[in-house]
C-alpha cells in the first residue's frame, strides 16, 4: 500500500471513529435528558457515583460561564491542531496508539461543541461525589482520558524523534 492510500485509509478511519464516538456521546446525552432531567439523582454506587442531570454553560467547576465564542474558537483550534497532526503523522503501525488518541480527542471536542451549538449548554450527567468532582459526560471522558494517555505516551512510549514529522524534518516513507 502506498503512502497516499495509507493516508486515505487513516482519513476513513478518522471519519468512522469520530462519527461513532460522537454518536455514542450524543446518545448518552439524549438518554440523560429523557430520563434524568427534572428527576432525582440515580445512585449507581451509593455515596460515590450518581447520574445527575446538569445543563452546563461553562467548563469544569463552573469556569467560563456563557463563553460560547471562547469555546467555539477553542474547539476549532483543537480540531485543526489534531487534524494537522494526523495529516502529517506517518501512517505506520507505530503511530496507531497516537492516532486513536487523536480520534477520541476530536470526538470529545465535537460532542460538546454539538451541545453548545444546538442547546447553548452542554448536557452533563455523571457525578463522582467523594471529591465533589464536577458533573461530566462521555465527551469529557474522551478528552480527559485521551489527554492523559497522550501525556503518558509522550513521556514513556514515543521518543522525541518520533515527533519529527511535525517539523517537516521526519523521514518520508
Amino acid at each position: 500500500m502506498n503512502r497516499k492510500t495509507k493516508k486515505i485509509t487513516v482519513l476513513v478511519q478518522f471519519l468512522i471513529s469520530v462519527t461513532l464516538l460522537t454518536r455514542l456521546d450524543q446518545w448518552t446525552k439524549y438518554l440523560a435528558v429523557r430520563h434524568l432531567k427534572d428527576q432525582p439523582d440515580i445512585p449507581l454506587i451509593d455515596n460515590v457515583l450518581y447520574l445527575h442531570y446538569l445543563e452546563n454553560k461553562g467548563a469544569a467547576f463552573g469556569l467560563f460561564q456563557n463563553q460560547f465564542l471562547f469555546f467555539g474558537i477553542m474547539t476549532v483550534i483543537i480540531l485543526c491542531a489534531v487534524i494537522y497532526v494526523l495529516w502529517h503523522m506517518p501512517p505506520d503501525k507505530k503511530y496507531l496508539f497516537l492516532r486513536i488518541i487523536c480520534f477520541v480527542i476530536c470526538a470529545g471536542a465535537i460532542g460538546n461543541f454539538i451541545d453548545r451549538v444546538r442547546l447553548n449548554y452542554v448536557v452533563d450527567f455523571i457525578y463522582f461525589s467523594p471529591i465533589n468532582f464536577p458533573v461530566f459526560n462521555v465527551a469529557d471522558i474522551y478528552v480527559v482520558v485521551s489527554m492523559a494517555l497522550f501525556l503518558i505516551s509522550f513521556l514513556f512510549i514515543y521518543k522525541e524523534e518520533d515527533f519529527a514529522f511535525l517539523s517537516g524534518k521526519g523521514k518520508k516513507k
